[in-house]
């Protein structure tokens, strides 16, 4: 917003105050030399993205597609946020009830896909390169038939945020205001979604009628984005701070590129020597004419071509890319990760050349804990555990799981523990005995950590027994059993406790 729109500060008799009277300590709220020429803007979150969202969304998805750093930036981030999976693990008295509950998870999740692409944990891949990519999307509950043959008639139906008209601003018929295509009732809640019926990116590829919007209830809708400013209706694409940066760094990289390949292009020149004549044609292999009718002379590996009296050759020698061109790329690379989710430069471009163990294992640290944050705060809150929910009242009303307190217990069904696919240790050697340490000094249990790496200790405490159970059967003692080794090797020793 330019200057003039903001409101003038007058003083007791109505005369305006100039600013540099006004304008106080803050050398960033100035407007001399040094700031005139900064542009800024008091819009609103939603404001900001009605004229701004089709062309970022556009554009951060061109350089997911052609940008091999944006690319590999990408799976990168999608990997660390999601994994194998953001698991759920219900938390019920009942051991029976709950394994029960996760067996039908465990089935339902293969056929979660509306389109039988991926399982849910794919999808939740899916989902969130959406939203990194273009800020929001959209997940349709798709109810089935009880006789459709699902173990639990639901499926899920991803939707690009394309389908939301981010322009589409009226009433609705029943009253409520639709802004950015969002119909928001009387209490300022969500109340449906008027979403187009095709995808209108591919109008091209189908019949349907690609002008009609229909209206899908709240109730019916996940809506998932990262939320940065209060009030905000949709999301921004994550790659919005970087987009210039990225397009005018592979600008400069194209342009040396093709600097480099014309420079390289020649072998050298043949030139006339001063004061000599020269015999035309000249001897050797001949190519097409040159713009003046002369023979172009072919120099081949391993040859000695004979040239004409009078005529010398003066070699390519193409100018180096420059002793600064690595440190400004990496430069420009460093600001591309910082901006790309919290990227560190190392996953962000490949590069370990330059790291050590303190370093990687802080920087790794650091962009773990901004991963945990968007998976609880955006991707399990949002999405999974909007999933869950109605996955386990689908499951009751279909009768895939009989709880006769459901109804008015239903809070107790719905508390569920997410277990993130845990990250590998830099050195596991050190980061399992700062786990030991942790443990036996009580500033951790074993659930805990064994929560970290993305497991169930319950599973694991299940699988260690068994384990147990068919080494005793075999009368196999391994070093890893601690009831028989100490963590030597060596045979403990039975303590006698009887008087």
């Amino acid at each position: 917003m330019a200057r003039s729109a903001y409101l003038k500060i007058v003083d007791a008799k109505g005369d305006p105050i100039p600013a540099k009277a006004y304008a106080g300590p803050y050398e960033g709220a100035a407007y001399g030399r040094r700031m005139s020429t900064w542009g800024t803007s008091t819009a609103g979150a939603n404001t900001t993205l009605f004229s701004s969202l089709g062309t970022l969304r556009a554009r951060s998805r061109q350089l997911v597609r052609n940008d091999p750093l944006a690319t590999g930036g990408m799976d990168t981030l999608v990997a660390n946020l999601v994994g194998t999976g953001i698991t759920p693990r219900w938390l019920l008295k009942d051991p029976d009830l709950k394994a029960e509950i996760q067996e039908l998870w465990a089935d339902w999740v293969l056929e979660a896909d509306a389109d039988e692409i991926c399982d849910f944990y794919g999808l939740q891949s899916l989902l969130t390169r959406g939203i990194i990519e273009g800020g929001h999307m959209l997940v349709r509950f798709r109810p089935r038939r009880p006789e459709s043959g699902f173990s639990v008639p639901l499926q899920l139906q991803l939707l690009e945020g394309d389908h939301l008209d981010e322009t589409y601003n009226s009433m609705a018929p029943n009253g409520n205001e639709i802004r950015m295509g969002i119909e928001i009732n009387k209490a300022g809640k969500r109340a449906a979604y008027w979403l187009w019926k095709e995808h209108p990116g591919e109008s091209f590829l189908t019949s349907g009628d690609h002008s009609k919007r229909i209206r899908v209830p709240a109730s019916e809708i996940i809506h998932v984005f990262r939320p940065l400013r209060a009030g905000q209706l949709l999301g921004t694409p994550w790659l919005a701070s970087v987009i210039v940066t990225q397009h005018e760094t592979n600008q400069f990289d194209d342009a040396e590129i093709v600097r480099k390949k014309g420079a390289a292009m020649f072998g050298g020149f043949i030139t006339e020597m001063p004061g000599e004549s020269v015999d035309y044609p000249p001897l050797g292999k001949k190519t097409d004419d040159d713009s003046e009718g002369r023979d172009v002379v072919a120099l081949e590996p391993g040859t000695f071509p004979v040239l004409p009296t009078g005529m010398d050759v003066k070699f390519s020698n193409p100018a180096d890319v420059g002793g600064g061109y690595e440190a400004f790329t990496k430069r420009q690379d460093r600001r591309a990760a910082r901006g790309f989710g919290g990227l560190t430069y190392e996953k962000f471009s490949g590069n370990l050349e330059d790291v050590n163990y303190s370093s990687i294992r802080a920087g790794n640290l650091e962009f773990q804990r901004i991963c945990k944050q968007t998976i609880y705060t955006v991707l399990v809150f949002q999405f999974c555990r909007r999933v869950t929910q109605r996955w386990v009242d689908t499951a009751v009303l279909s009768r895939g799981l009989i709880m006769p307190d459901y109804t008015s217990n239903r809070r107790k069904y719905h508390r569920i523990k997410w277990d993130i696919d845990g990250w590998p240790w830099v050195d596991p050697l050190k980061d399992v005995q700062a786990e030991k340490d942790a443990v036996r000094s009580g500033f951790k249990s074993r659930s805990q950590v064994v929560g970290e790496r993305g497991h169930d200790s319950e599973v694991v405490d299940e699988e260690i027994s068994r384990d147990n159970k068919r080494a005793d059967k075999h009368e196999n003692v391994y070093d890893s059993d601690g009831r028989m080794t100490d963590k030597s090797g060596k045979a403990q020793q039975l303590i006698d406790n009887e008087e």
